[in-house]
């Protein structure tokens, strides 16, 4: 409810706005990390996390940079990425179940990762019957897919660090949600390789044409 209004006010107006709101949050993110690996010593830590939140950063700018597709395909990938969120932490409180990767997560079920899945399916196909044509249910279900899974995988490996520094969140920044890290896991994850979709594709092309 905090960060979900900013990220579409930069999102929709583009240019200078979008590019402060990536700027901030790419040097919040990086304190952040900072932090986390001063504490315990890890400089390769330190530098890998600190490069992957830069790529993220400049996959982000260069798709709103497209004039004719990219407020359609960030407004399409920042859908999925909250979909699949609320929808993994919905079904597994609700349903439960076994655990997903309990050596890195203790909350994380297979329900849960179902969950998310699916959500973010029904709310890919929602997003592109509103959003310009696309190429069908088919290639629309492929794409929210693929970077579901990403975006989950993503979850995890932040999980996997925190456990590794020995900490619940990674900041305090939201109180009662952590830091900007654990709110943005997924979509670090996600960027580059919708970055890279949309390169394939080619320029002013849809990511789920």
């Amino acid at each position: 409810m905090v960060l979900a209004p900013i990220a579409l006010g930069g999102i929709w107006l583009g240019g200078l706005a979008f590019t402060l709101l990536i700027g901030a949050g790419t040097v919040m993110l990086i304190a952040e990390w900072a932090r986390l690996c001063r504490h315990a010593g890890a400089p390769w830590l330190l530098a890998g996390g600190t490069l992957w939140v830069l790529l993220a950063a400049a996959a982000l700018l260069w798709l709103r940079a497209d004039p004719a597709t990219g407020r359609a395909n960030l407004l399409f990938l920042m859908l999925l990425i909250w979909a699949s969120d609320i929808g993994a932490y919905l079904v597994g409180r609700l349903v439960g179940g076994p655990l997903l990767a309990p050596r890195i997560s203790p909350g994380k079920t297979w329900s849960g990762a179902a969950g998310g899945i699916a959500a973010a399916l029904a709310v890919g196909w929602g997003a592109a019957s509103l959003l310009p044509a696309g190429s069908g249910l088919a290639r629309v279900a492929a794409v929210a897919l693929v970077l579901c899974v990403i975006g989950q995988l993503g979850d995890l490996t932040e999980s996997r660090a925190k456990r590794h520094f020995g900490v619940k969140d990674s900041g305090t920044l939201l109180p009662g949600h952590g830091g900007l890290l654990d709110r943005m896991d997924a979509l670090i994850a996600v960027a580059p390789f919708a970055a890279l979709l949309a390169l394939c594709l080619g320029r002013g092309v849809l990511l789920w044409e």
